[in-house]
């Protein structure tokens, strides 16, 4: 049985390699079991978003307690794999919220700044990597920065100098990377990788993005999907469904996943 400490170096290891680590998102714990099952998943990464919209909540909202629950349920259902979970802003206390992560066999997380004052976000981050020395685990802290999803309408190049000096105040204080999310073209993930640091940086997969091949190449640590895997989990449950009510049929190729 590999230890929790055991799973966060691991983690740590993967987002240092030179091939990119793609995370596919998951939500439940037969949604991780799921992608637990393919031999190319090397680490598994809860989707807040998607977990809240399980529990009907919007994004933001669930409960810390129904979250915890689920990332508990999902950590056992992937065995050895690490599991990196999207703890929100960190409900009022970071630190604490990621201790009680950990209980759960959690090793990384994401933790938005939402742009509270630097200052602030920094303090944050120290409380976190506390939290995990405490509890004897190398916390891999995958710092969110929201320079682009919250900037409203200031220039690009306010939010790339803002990404840019979170981003070295979060690994710093003790991130292992700067999750910028949002979508990036080569040339703004390109200013970000040099600004931040090679290896450093982690985006998000959605319609418009690029691909993770041509983020590896521009030296991107990590891609993840967010709630999109579960959109196209529904999109497809709902175009089932109208075939159904159509008079369709179950599809021949359908795998018995649960």
């Amino acid at each position: 049985m590999t230890t929790q400490a055991e799973k966060a170096q691991t983690l740590a290891r993967l987002h240092a390699a030179p091939e990119i680590l793609r995370v596919v998102n998951v939500w439940d714990a037969v949604s991780a079991r799921t992608i637990a099952a393919l031999p190319e998943s090397r680490a598994i990464a809860t989707a807040g978003h998607s977990i809240a919209a399980t529990f009907g909540y919007p994004d933001g909202q669930v409960p810390l307690e129904t979250m915890l629950d689920m990332v508990g349920r999902i950590v056992e259902a992937v065995g050895d794999l690490p599991v990196s979970t999207d703890l929100d802003a960190g409900y009022g206390d970071p630190g604490e919220t990621v201790r009680r992560a950990i209980g759960k066999g959690v090793v990384g997380a994401n933790v938005e700044d939402r742009l509270v004052p630097l200052d602030e976000a920094v303090a944050n981050v120290e409380a976190i990597i506390a939290a995990g020395e405490a509890e004897g685990v190398p916390f891999v802290l995958n710092a969110r920065t929201d320079a682009f999803v919250r900037a409203g309408k200031r220039p690009v190049e306010e939010s790339v100098a803002d990404a840019i000096e979170r981003g070295r105040a979060y690994l710093a204080a003790g991130a292992d990377l700067v999750f910028v999310p949002g979508i990036l073209n080569a040339d703004i993930a390109r200013q970000l990788v040099e600004g931040i640091g090679e290896r450093k940086i982690s985006v998000i997969g959605v319609p418009g993005a690029l691909s993770a091949g041509e983020y590896e190449a521009l030296g991107v640590a990590r891609i993840s999907y967010g709630p999109m895997t579960q959109r196209v989990a529904l999109t497809a449950l709902q175009d089932l469904a109208a075939d159904l009510y159509a008079d369709g049929v179950i599809p021949a190729s359908t795998r018995a996943l649960n």
